[in-house]
């Protein structure tokens, strides 16, 4: 839509209140509103003003006034609000000289597109990640001086097959067992188809719905595949909705990689192809029908995985998914079959069109504009330094010898080891002012001193029970 057309949309539909929505640096959505009164063409130029300040890793308190741009194509009408309200996403421009600013995400991803047009290796970067989620009934959680801890409970727990619920039904998925049951044992069947059918309502395509593996209600909803900006825009409104619509069911949500011990963790296999003149060009004759470009791509994807992990995993809770010997894809290496390999060929269909890379040690707690343009990124330095991912990962991982496991390099181990990785290899992300130093080390000081450090510092509930009579 241009300006006009959204001034006559929000007329048409009865809008009486403006809602702007913007990424912070971290990756959550913010928001403000305005009268519907406040909304004209010109505002899609000049903006409105807010406290840059108050926003994770943005502005000093001496330089705080920022603009938001609405972005006319993005506007939807509100789903989740009780006066009909028009919304937009916006990017973030500086007062004075209405530059972009260097530190909003989504401009990052805009710039991420632009520089793969840039290069003329391709025109249109396809993404599509399925990102996993959690469904829980209660959650609880504190630390202070003297105290930490954190209480979870789901009626589908199968910590509660015992329980009391007068009358207790039984129908609790088994720890690593909830892949693809029917109802009554999958009793989140109509939550989302909700889900499904709010972000359809806001422009989300999706492709379908799913209980997952681990019991307590895990659960994915796949997008249909939309260009880099488009896919993160998309990202923002699938948490959103989620979280939005299981409050609607007295339930919550979140995309914690790793919420639940001794059970799966939740992932976000992201497929990505890149295109030109409307043809993919990752499909070819090599290995499981790959083009040379699409392994050049996936070896820089590998080489950079360790420093990508910092932004793609970026929480201290990413690690707790990202443990060798179990489901989790740490192994640095492509395949075909095999799941535990970081980069995924799917062959599920021999079409051109559907031939992509499925990265699969990324996680939903990502702020997606950032990760789907690093991932781009460290593709492209591939392509164009022609960078070899070295043999493929076929072989069953747990059967390899212990010899043969060490030559495999691995993700890191914890967020703290990501920065680092980040800090020493980021070159490939700076290439045409994509991510700029600065964003690079806010985020690397941000994440040490708000994440890694807090966390670091503080005593864990399990290690009283394994020290305490030391």
């Amino acid at each position: 839509m241009t300006p006009k057309e959204v001034v006559a949309f929000a007329k048409k539909n009865g809008a009486k209140i403006v809602d702007f929505k913007f990424m912070d640096f971290i990756g959550v959505w913010q928001h403000f509103s305005v009268p519907i009164s406040e909304l004209g063409e010109s505002d899609f130029e000049n903006g409105y003003g807010f406290d840059g300040s108050s926003i994770r890793g943005w502005q000093p308190i001496h330089a705080s006034d920022m603009l938001i741009i609405p972005d006319p194509v993005t506007a939807v009408m509100e789903p989740f609000t009780a006066h009909p309200t028009i919304t937009m996403i916006c990017n973030i421009v500086d007062p004075v000289t209405k530059a972009k600013y260097t530190r909003d995400p989504r401009n990052i991803a805009q710039k991420a597109e632009e520089y793969l047009k840039f290069t003329g290796i391709g025109d249109m970067a396809w993404f599509g990640p399925e990102a996993e989620f959690f469904i829980f009934d209660d959650i609880r959680f504190d630390s202070s001086y003297n105290y930490g801890f954190y209480y979870i409970d789901s009626v589908e727990g199968q910590w509660n097959s015992g329980r009391i619920e007068s009358p207790n039904l039984g129908y609790k998925p088994r720890y690593k067992e909830g892949y693809f049951p029917v109802p009554p044992m999958d009793s989140q069947q109509d939550i989302r188809s909700e889900m499904i059918l709010t972000l359809e309502q806001v422009g989300v395509r999706t492709e379908c719905q799913h209980h997952e593996v681990a019991t307590a209600g895990q659960a994915e909803i796949d997008m249909k595949a939309a260009p880099l900006v488009k896919m993160a825009d998309n990202l923002a409104w699938y948490k959103y909705v989620l979280k939005n619509v299981a409050k609607k069911y007295g339930k919550t949500v979140t995309l914690m990689p790793k919420p639940l011990y001794g059970d799966n963790g939740t992932g976000m296999h992201t497929h990505m192809s890149i295109w030109k003149e409307g043809t993919p060009l990752f499909a070819g004759d090599k290995y499981a029908g790959l083009s040379q470009m699409a392994l050049w791509a996936a070896g820089g994807i590998l080489k950079h995985a360790p420093a990508l992990c910092a932004i793609t995993n970026p929480t201290t809770n990413s690690y707790k998914r990202l443990v060798p010997g179990y489901e989790a894809p740490v192994n640095l290496a492509y395949s075909s079959r095999n799941r535990s390999a970081g980069i995924r060929i799917p062959m599920y269909s021999p079409s051109p069109k559907l031939k992509r890379l499925e990265v699969r040690f990324p996680d939903p707690s990502c702020n997606g504009y950032l990760a789907f343009s690093a991932l781009l990124m460290a593709a492209l330095d591939g392509i164009e330094n022609r960078i070899d991912p070295g043999e493929p990962l076929d072989e069953d991982i747990y059967g390899l010898s212990p010899e043969e496991l060490a030559k495999v390099p691995s993700t890191p181990g914890a967020l703290e080891e990501s920065l680092k990785a980040l800090e020493k290899d980021h070159e490939f992300l700076l290439k045409g002012d994509v991510f700029t130093q600065d964003v690079i080390d806010t985020w690397i000081e941000y994440k040490t001193l708000n994440e890694v450090d807090v966390v670091r510092m503080r005593p864990h509930p399990m290690e009283f029970k394994l020290y305490f009579d030391i």
